[in-house]
């Protein structure tokens, strides 16, 4: 009997591991989203704090943000960190840091959505900001200087894992064209040639696409259309997905800023409710930036109401104090679903990388102690 007992107990330990397992990733990534932003959207959206999807989800962890060389990161150091669990420097896409920005590559560094190509998933990548900038480039291209627009799209086309990135929507239309034109690659003819549909509005995607780039020259669409077109799209590969969905949560327009965090967070929201079980959600912010709540009552509105004016720059609204730049403290980290366990405690944000790939079994963790 105890026998019987150590089997059962065995099997049931057994089918638990097998269920922690991710069949699908999906990484959300406010770009400039730290903990301050989060607490005055919270604020300026409910009236209250701690009212943020994202500030409920079930595992949460602080982490670090630095680089290889200095303490506060932008987009292209961050998010390569994010994506490939090594550190690099600022201006640099998923290369190491030996890369010297805009005069030498370093080692190329094999992505999550690269390790997932090579793997035959799904992928895809989604900002409203422009499609070359540092956060999406990084999960797909690798270049020592985050402003070669051209050089960066065209690796779309010349993938070094699997067939490469499925899905991509975004901003930055003209810019990429011209920018892709510049060095002789013509997107909707490289595009149809690699089985690509090419689209100028999100409406065109259709429920039977699932290889897709959507450039758009507006940064203004829904993200949460956008993320659902993507996830349907990604969703028809039985191996299971990995998606990226970036939305800029910068607060130096302070009322926009704060607009698209709302906006990110009801698209998380909206994205639980939709996926199944199998699925991993994770929130994340690439770095901080420099607001802070320095006033106001519970009985009073947060901002001031615009008067017929653009919205005001944040020196100019007396309950908020924004700098305009990046900062260095740690950001929220929050998750759910298979292997959202593994985000506790305090992080760096190369171990963001090693979660996901343990979470889809590819990987052990912690992958060293810590």
């Amino acid at each position: 009997m105890k026998h019987v007992f150590c089997l059962v107990a065995l099997f049931s330990l057994t089918t638990q591991i097998a269920q922690a397992q991710a069949r699908n990733v999906i990484l959300f990534l406010g770009d400039a989203c730290g903990i301050p932003t989060l607490n005055v959207a919270s604020i300026y959206r409910y009236g209250e704090p701690q009212k943020l999807f994202v500030q409920h989800m079930p595992y949460i962890a602080l982490m670090d943000t630095s680089t290889a060389d200095v303490w506060v990161t932008d987009s292209a150091a961050g998010m390569t960190a994010i994506v490939t669990g090594q550190k690099t420097k600022n201006g640099i896409i998923s290369q190491s840091a030996t890369a010297v920005r805009g005069k030498q590559d370093g080692e190329i560094l094999q992505t999550i959505l690269e390790h997932a190509e090579q793997r035959g998933l799904s992928t895809g990548v989604l900002s409203n900001m422009n499609i070359t900038d540092a956060t999406t480039a990084a999960c797909f291209a690798h270049s020592n200087d985050r402003r070669a627009a051209g050089p960066i799209f065209a690796q779309v086309f010349t993938p070094r894992f699997g067939d490469g990135v499925d899905v991509v929507i975004g901003a930055g239309r003209d810019l990429v064209l011209a920018a892709t034109e510049k060095i002789g690659v013509r997107v909707e003819s490289a595009a149809r040639e690699k089985g690509y549909a090419f689209y100028d509005s999100l409406q065109a995607i259709s429920e039977q696409d699932t290889r897709v780039i959507a450039l758009f020259n507006t940064h203004d669409f829904d993200v949460w259309q956008a993320t659902e077109r993507a996830i349907r799209a990604l969703s028809k590969n039985q191996k299971g997905y990995f998606l990226m969905v970036e939305w800029d949560a910068h607060t130096d327009n302070l009322k926009r800023g704060l607009k698209q965090t709302i906006e990110l967070d009801d698209a998380i929201r909206k994205t639980a409710d939709f996926v199944k079980s199998d699925t991993l959600i994770i929130f994340a912010a690439d770095h901080s930036f420099d607001i802070r709540l320095r006033g106001g009552k519970r009985s009073e509105p947060l901002l001031a109401e615009d008067k017929g004016s653009a919205p005001p720059t944040a020196q100019a609204v007396p309950n908020v104090r924004v700098d305009d730049g990046h900062t260095g403290e740690e950001v929220l980290v929050a998750a759910q679903g298979p292997g959202a366990e593994r985000v506790r405690g305090f992080i760096a944000n190369t171990d963001l990388f090693h979660i996901m790939m343990a979470a889809f079994g590819w990987e052990t963790w912690p992958k060293t102690t810590r």
